[in-house]
């Protein structure tokens, strides 16, 4: 998999090298189908978050993120055909739900603090 274009994109992120894995993954990929597809897979950890991406094909890939196996996230899309465009959205998911979390409410004003 495109582990060069993942490393340099989380070098931005996270501003020093993030350790990424390669693995193998089996996935569903069809819906109405139990057949499970081996999929190139890359797993990171940063921030107490576990992060996947998937290859699902040629120029297709899937991705999530989890803080505990039972409790994932994705980014709302099935699929991405650009790598660099499926990190960056795992990436700004990840972020925003982090801040969700931490009760940092987005596009807040001084007029909403009073």
């Amino acid at each position: 998999m495109e582990s060069t274009t993942v490393r340099t994109l989380l070098q931005q992120r996270f501003n020093k090298v993030v350790e990424i894995h390669i693995a193998d993954a089996e996935l569903r990929l069809d819906k109405a189908s139990d057949e499970l597809t081996e999929c190139p897979t890359l797993f990171f950890q940063e921030r107490g978050c576990s992060f996947v991406i998937f290859k699902t094909g040629f120029n297709q890939f899937r991705c999530q993120f989890f803080y505990d196996p039972a409790d994932q996230f994705g980014t709302g899309r099935t699929f991405y055909n650009d790598l660099t465009e499926c990190v960056a959205a795992l990436l700004q998911t990840q972020s925003d739900h982090e801040r969700e979390r931490q009760g940092v409410v987005s596009g807040a004003t001084g007029a909403d603090l009073h």
